[in-house]
């Protein structure tokens, strides 16, 4: 895909693999919509990509941890683009982010699972009207090969909690959600694939989890950009590749009983109505 005059949102893209991702396309001629929740980070990132495209970046600032946030984000989007021609879900907190305890969103929700996954969920149909307007459109979602199965029956891991666990089903929450979105979008001109850029990249999230670095944020992010650009991918949607490979999630990302409990769940957390 070229790039050049193309729209593109990144979420988290302030910090990490997302900045980097940010920096390239916008060199390459995109209009880049950024987004965090740090304006000091922002305003630094702006000011890059002016020196190096000419063009100023939108910013977007939202706590995803807050629906009604992740909402206001997507409205914003809506009403200040014509046309959105790639979406990089890629804002996450990793297993220690703020501590290994047990945390909530705000809408009282397993903080992981709310700002992994059900942010991401809930923007990208929000934001689906835009994205087949602009068709062919790409959607990517970042995820991990780390991934635990969902215990539908304690989701919010209220027993025997761990920090690792629930960022682990929050990341095959997303496979699952993709796998399932790629579905639903056939035929529209929009893609939808998931992958786990590179392991234990040079993150602000890789070291507060006490991890030595062993990729660069460039291994990751190059395998990000061409899921968003590549001509190789193009028209290819619901995989889940690590790296540049095609992979196979969990196996439970293949169920597809549990995609649904799942599906239904997610819209009746985020308020959504089910298509």
């Amino acid at each position: 895909m070229n790039m050049a005059g193309k729209t593109v949102l990144i979420t988290g893209s302030t910090d990490g693999v997302g900045r980097y991702v940010a920096l390239k396309l916008a060199a390459a001629g995109a209009r880049v919509l950024i987004h965090g929740r740090d304006t000091q980070r922002a305003q630094t990132l702006a000011d890059e990509i002016k020196r190096a495209s000419g063009r100023e970046p939108m910013f977007y600032q939202a706590d995803l941890s807050s629906l009604a946030e992740v909402r206001e984000f997507a409205q914003l989007v809506l009403d200040d683009q014509e046309r959105l021609d790639v979406f990089v879900s890629n804002a996450g907190i990793g297993s220690q982010n703020e501590g290994p305890a047990r945390q909530t969103s705000k809408d009282g929700y397993e903080l992981r699972f709310a700002v992994n996954y059900l942010a991401g969920f809930l923007l990208a149909h929000l934001l689906l009207p835009r994205l087949k307007a602009s068709a062919p459109a790409r959607i990517v979602n970042v995820a991990s090969v780390g991934q635990h199965p969902i215990d539908f029956d304690d989701v919010m891991i209220t027993k025997n909690y761990s920090g690792g666990r629930a960022y682990a089903q929050s990341k095959l929450s997303q496979i699952m959600f993709t796998i399932d979105l790629a579905a639903e979008l056939e035929g529209t001109g929009v893609t939808v694939n998931a992958l786990h850029p590179a392991t234990y990249m040079n993150t602000t999230m890789v070291r507060a989890s006490g991890v030595t670095p062993i990729s660069t944020v460039e291994q990751g992010g190059d395998a990000i950009l061409r899921l968003i650009q590549g001509e190789d991918v193009a028209g290819q949607s619901g995989l889940f590749f690590d790296g540049k490979r095609k992979a196979r999630a969990h196996a439970q990302a293949y169920d597809a009983e549990a995609r649904q409990r799942l599906r239904t769940l997610s819209f009746a957390l985020t308020g959504l109505r089910a298509s």
